[in-house]
């Protein structure tokens, strides 16, 4: 069973390796830890067997939502974890108050792009240049509902244990 929490500081290493693993241009383990104490960050962990595999974060501001990051360790993609994730984050900003959620993804990723679509995100604007490790644009996505999105994959939650408790 995959368990997702949120982040606490004892997480940060893992999670950095993981943002290491994932991104070209990587958070540094500072800001990292620095979200812990932004009141407006909310990061999850997801837990397999004891170790953390994966992370979202996001910005919660009044009924809105905007993921910063999320990632899942290389050796264990492919199961369908990301899509569990974030949905468990959706549900964790919605105990938040947020309705909505935002994220911007790399025009080439289609992965994501399908991952994203599969949960209700749609194409709401295109940022250029947005990737300044390549130059490559964003495609700006929003899930307008995402209470709807956690009930009509509920089917999901059966994997994981989701305990929201403000950071």
């Amino acid at each position: 069973m995959n368990i997702v929490r949120p982040m606490t500081k004892a997480d940060v290493d893992a999670v950095y390796l993981i943002e290491t693993q994932s991104f070209r241009s990587p958070w540094s383990k500072h800001s990292l830890a620095g979200e812990l104490k932004n009141r407006v960050a909310h990061y999850v962990v997801m837990e397999r067997d004891g170790e953390v595999i994966g992370y979202c974060g996001m910005w919660v501001l009044f009924e809105e939502a905007h993921i910063t990051n999320i990632a899942i360790r290389p050796d264990h993609r492919g199961n369908g974890y990301g899509k569990q994730l974030l949905v468990a984050a959706m549900e964790h900003a919605a105990s938040f108050g947020a309705e909505m959620m935002t994220l911007e993804v790399r025009e080439t990723n289609t992965v994501a792009q399908n991952m994203y679509a599969q949960l209700g995100f749609l194409q709401q604007g295109f940022r250029k240049r947005y990737y300044s490790d390549t130059g490559e644009g964003a495609l700006l996505l929003w899930n307008r509902n995402i209470l709807e999105t956690v009930e009509n994959n509920a089917c999901l939650k059966e994997t994981y244990l989701l305990q929201s408790k403000p950071l």
